[in-house]
């Protein structure tokens, strides 16, 4: 049995556009693949705190004893290995809401999601082979004028190469905050992609 971990960063909860469109990949998902396990980690509910001073110098006594089977320690844990992983965060500020932040920066653990060869060269350590991104976008940041400013798929994209996780993926609405745009259209359209992408994810 495989796992799918979903990451739950859509903050506003059952108003979240996002949320809509992940819930939705997710049901197409469990149609596609009956004996896979998801398992959500809801970031509104966990509400893990940022990597203050006394936080760090926790996770740093840890880490420096060995001590990685810590409950600190479970979200890499958890992360590293899952076989597929999703996350639904809203694009904010030309990235993703903070919740998102603190979580990756609790995941990005030496010796659980990455490590380090003899030479000295990052390794990735996570088991899974795919991450998908789903997000919904305001305007349109993929257009060649606009994409430099899109900074939060870019960053996943980037840690997934960290991780060792070969295929990133993105499910995006976007424009839908244009008054110009057909916004039920938009979001349908990005539905319909939905059900294409889950049964090969």
């Amino acid at each position: 049995m495989s796992e799918l971990l979903f990451v739950n960063a859509c903050v506003r909860g059952a108003r979240s556009r996002t949320l809509a469109l992940a819930r939705h990949f997710l049901t197409e998902y469990e149609k596609s693949h009956p004996g896979d396990r998801v398992t959500e980690r809801n970031l509104m509910e966990e509400r893990l705190e940022p990597q203050y001073p006394e936080v760090l110098a926790e996770r740093d006594t840890l880490w420096n004893a060995g001590r990685l089977e810590e409950p600190m320690f479970a979200p890499a844990r958890q992360f590293a290995g899952a076989d597929r992983i999703v996350i639904a965060a809203p694009f904010w500020d030309l990235s993703y809401p903070a919740i998102l932040k603190i979580y990756l920066e609790r995941i990005s653990v030496t010796n659980l999601t990455f490590g380090y060869d003899d030479a000295g060269n990052s390794v990735g350590l996570c088991r899974a082979k795919r991450l998908l991104l789903i997000t919904t976008r305001g305007g349109n940041f993929s257009l060649p004028e606009t994409a430099w400013m899109e900074s939060g798929a870019r960053h996943l994209q980037a840690l997934c190469a960290m991780y060792g996780i070969p295929d990133f993926q993105l499910l995006c609405a976007e424009g839908l905050d244009d008054v110009r745009n057909d916004k039920a259209a938009l979001l349908a359209g990005a539905m319909a992609q939905a059900e294409a992408l889950a049964p090969n994810f």
